[in-house]
């Protein structure tokens, strides 16, 4: 790939890439020493089970590797015995190293179904930092100030709140950034709450006289409500290692709005085609090729037919009315289509029947009144348990 089509890739979903024009200039001196980069990412396994949330990462990574990379995947086994307070709004408790090695290895198992082994270095940071006498520590801590450490925001907040900051927790962001300095990082991938880390591995590596990384940081993904960041604790997750038949369905459940994101940081898939698709069937090979990545070429079609054969027994009626409502500013506003079709008497009655959950749209349900269809179809409306229509939206 040349310098172009590797940017095209390398920055698809991406939120910021510092310094602005770092990620192309480390590119061309790349290729103009015939050498790949060396590409970090550091993950600390504080649970033994990831999520579709974990793996933005790690498909960027693996789209550093199609494009001739090496990937240094950096298990913080270090690092995860202190405890990363980023986003936190209190000291967050560390895990013993045998908790943190047992997690480590279960990740390794579930992230080589996306990256190849044969292009990962796998490392753990208790390599160089286990090695650190408490003269080294102090001299890398001299390196900051605390002033510094008090504009990232987590600790700026509970600094101004009052609540306790624990000196182990500035180490953190430092240790982190000493990985880039002995694992000679050319760049570093994180979350975009990871940012305040991954700058600060550019200063270390600078005052040990070494060229800075580039940062590349990625949204956070939503769960499955659409609102909150994936989380177990939540239950708006997708697991990698979950069933096929129920990854299926989780991802049958997204928004439409969420699922294109979905495309944008968890495929290659070429947006401008996806947009094209009928929702319905966008979603439906969203749902089969994340499946397939996780369960093996065919798992994903599997999925699917297991899924639309359940999805055929809710006794679809075979003469279901069609009707056709243009879209008003862009959308039509669910509780207008519904009363105007006739399937409620009026717009009080079609929010009364959304809010008792009567409503599904192609087979998901809706319970958000205000809920908009996007022009396309025909969408299969059903309402209570025998009200069916097939619409379809104009621009």
């Amino acid at each position: 790939m040349n310098i172009q089509e590797q940017m095209a890739l390398l920055s698809r979903g991406a939120l910021e890439i510092l310094p602005a024009g770092s990620l192309e200039t480390k590119l061309k001196l790349a290729a103009k020493e015939s050498r790949p980069l060396r590409v970090k990412a550091g993950f600390d396994p504080t649970a033994p089970d990831l999520h579709l949330g974990h793996t933005v990462l790690l498909e960027k990574l693996r789209q550093f590797q199609h494009c001739g990379h090496q990937v240094v995947f950096l298990i913080g086994d270090f690092t995860g015995t202190i405890g990363d307070p980023t986003g936190k709004n209190e000291t967050r408790p560390p895990l013993t190293h045998d908790e943190v090695l047992l997690n480590a290895e279960t990740y390794k198992e579930q992230v080589f179904k996306i990256l190849d082994p044969n292009l990962t270095e796998v490392r753990f940071n208790s390599e160089w930092l286990g090695q650190l006498t408490a003269a080294d520590l102090i001299r890398i801590a001299g390196k900051a100030t605390v002033a510094r450490m008090l504009e990232r925001d987590d600790f700026e907040k509970r600094y101004k709140g009052g609540q306790s900051i624990s000196i182990h927790e500035f180490l953190y962001p430092l240790v982190q950034g000493y990985d880039s300095v002995a694992l000679d990082a050319d760049v570093e991938l994180g979350g975009n709450d990871q940012k305040f880390n991954l700058l600060m591995g550019r200063q270390l590596q600078d005052s040990y006289g070494k060229s800075q990384q580039v940062i590349l940081t990625m949204p956070l993904l939503e769960g499955l409500d659409g609102v909150n960041k994936m989380s177990k604790s939540l239950n708006n997750y997708v697991g990698v290692a979950e069933p096929a038949k129920e990854q299926f369905g989780k991802l049958m459940s997204v928004s439409d709005d969420l699922m294109y994101k979905y495309y944008e940081l968890l495929t290659d898939v070429n947006l401008d085609e996806i947009k094209t698709m009928h929702p319905m069937e966008a979603k439906k090979q969203l749902a089969a090729t994340i499946v397939d990545r996780f369960h093996g070429a065919g798992a994903g079609q599997a999925a699917r037919e297991g899924f639309e054969a359940q999805f055929a027994k809710k006794e679809i009626p075979d003469d279901v009315p069609e009707a056709s409502m243009a879209a008003e500013e862009g959308t039509l506003w669910i509780i207008k289509a519904l009363s105007q079709s006739g399937l409620t008497a009026s717009n009080g009655e079609a929010i009364r029947m959304v809010k008792q959950n009567a409503l599904s749209i192609d087979g998901k349900k809706i319970t958000d009144k205000d809920y908009q269809l996007r022009p396309g179809g025909p969408y299969l409306i059903k309402l209570g348990k025998r009200k069916f229509l097939n619409l379809t939206v104009t621009a």
